[in-house]
């Protein structure tokens, strides 16, 4: 079967809940456990086995079929990109890796036991484990919004895959002439500069196949969030008329039948498609857990040195959840990059060695601005021992010029590089 009809295949099961990747045997007990197997914990499953000399027994829990890409998706809503492009199966880590993925939800971690009861019903034991369940999106802080969200009136999209498609549907009826709106919570939230990309990809569909609509950026911060300059030369240049930016709106409410968002203190907003973000928080395992002890209790607080939680011993926990170090953005590639921090600890502490005493981490992030621009940020973060975070590293990283194409062909290679480092 040709690779991209393999993905095609694979997004088609995850989006209908089927799929045979899970064992059919879940052990009663592994050295490592991981929850969530996304960008954190894919990487992190797969680099303790690679790092242990495959020495270390692995299970990945992980409810999906498939993983589903956030970055890249936005192209989806685009229409460049069809969701089997940004799908990858779990079968490279049981098949390659020696991991066993268990399709399963985790429904309970006792720390003090060291055990994971899963949906199923069965339970596992630990001797470390990592929790890597992404973000919740905080659907009650806007009024009316979980109801909505429920009935497939207003979709956020915010983790790839059926609501992607549902959202691209969406914009595909919409008339010509018609509004876009999306509403951006205030940071911190999943991917700082996604809603902007989001917001770009389909003002670049509109201008080919709808070009009296509109897109309305509604966000709850003063300005732009990532890429301020970047974006908006790109909207003034490319997309005059069709895009237009409100700062300092805060979503408080939705009125789903009537097309209406509200707002703290600005007048309502009507659209064709409302595409409301609210405000995120951890996961919901590691809240049920107990370990979001920082930010009002929204983000998780970890020792940067390795990710170990600060609530629980011998529970690291990695990616979006946490508690952010300064200028550390929550995005795909800085979860890979906990993943391999957080498993070179790991096996070091099971090994009986030293912990690294200064790791480091990258980060990159590229935007599309329509469906083949594309502009970037990247940066590298060193952990300082003496203030126990990670700061940037001073003249690293930086930002792109313009957008180009050549930068275009870098993000879909990042894309595919990424994803086999954290999933083949």
């Amino acid at each position: 079967m040709q690779r991209r009809s393999f993905l095609q295949s694979s997004a088609a099961l995850s989006l209908l809940g089927l799929g045979a990747c899970a064992t059919t045997s879940i052990p009663s007990k592994a050295k490592v456990v991981v929850i969530g197997g996304g960008y954190g914990g894919a990487t992190a499953a797969k680099y303790v086995r690679l790092l242990s000399d495959y020495k270390i027994d692995v299970v990945l829990i992980e409810p999906q079929a498939a993983f589903i890409s956030c970055p890249i998706s936005n192209l989806v809503l685009g229409g460049s990109k069809q969701i089997g492009d940004v799908t990858t199966a779990y079968t490279g880590l049981s098949k390659n890796h020696g991991i066993t993925v268990v399709r399963d939800m985790a429904s309970a971690i006792d720390t003090a036991k060291k055990t994971v009861t899963l949906a199923g019903g069965a339970t596992i034991a630990y001797d470390k484990l990592v929790v890597s369940p992404g973000i919740d999106l905080m659907y009650g802080s806007i009024e009316g919004l979980q109801q909505a969200q429920a009935a497939g009136q207003i979709l956020q999209a915010w983790k790839a895959g059926a609501e992607t498609v549902a959202l691209r549907r969406q914009l595909e009826a919409m008339p010509d002439g018609g509004v876009y709106a999306i509403t951006i919570p205030e940071a911190p939230y999943r991917c700082p500069p996604g809603p902007y990309e989001r917001a770009s990809v389909i003002a670049g569909y509109f201008k080919a196949a709808k070009p009296r609509s509109k897109v309305l950026i509604l966000d709850a911060n003063p300005d732009v969030t990532s890429k301020g300059p970047l974006f908006k030369k790109v909207w003034a240049e490319q997309y005059k008329g069709i895009i237009e930016y409100r700062g300092q709106h805060k979503a408080t409410a939705v009125d789903a039948k009537a097309g209406v968002v509200k707002f703290d203190v600005q007048e309502d907003v009507k659209a064709n498609v409302l595409n409301v973000l609210p405000s995120m928080r951890a996961g919901a395992i590691a809240v049920q857990t107990g370990l979001n002890n920082m930010a009002n209790n929204r983000w998780c607080g970890v020792n940067y040195q390795s990710f170990e939680s600060t609530a629980a011993k011998d529970v690291f926990v990695i990616g979006d959840s946490i508690q952010i170090a300064p200028a550390m953005p929550k995005s795909g590639h800085m979860a890979n990059n906990h993943g391999k921090v957080a498993a070179a600890a790991i096996v070091a502490q099971l090994s009986g060695w030293e912990i690294n005493p200064a790791p480091m981490l990258t980060n990159t992030c590229y935007s599309f601005v329509d469906n083949k621009n594309v502009i970037h940020v990247a940066s590298v973060h060193e952990y300082v021992a003496a203030e126990k975070t990670f700061k940037t590293v001073a003249g690293s990283g930086g930002v792109s010029a313009g957008p180009t194409e050549l930068e275009g062909v870098y993000a879909l290679n990042w894309a595919s590089n990424i994803w086999a480092d954290s999933l083949v």
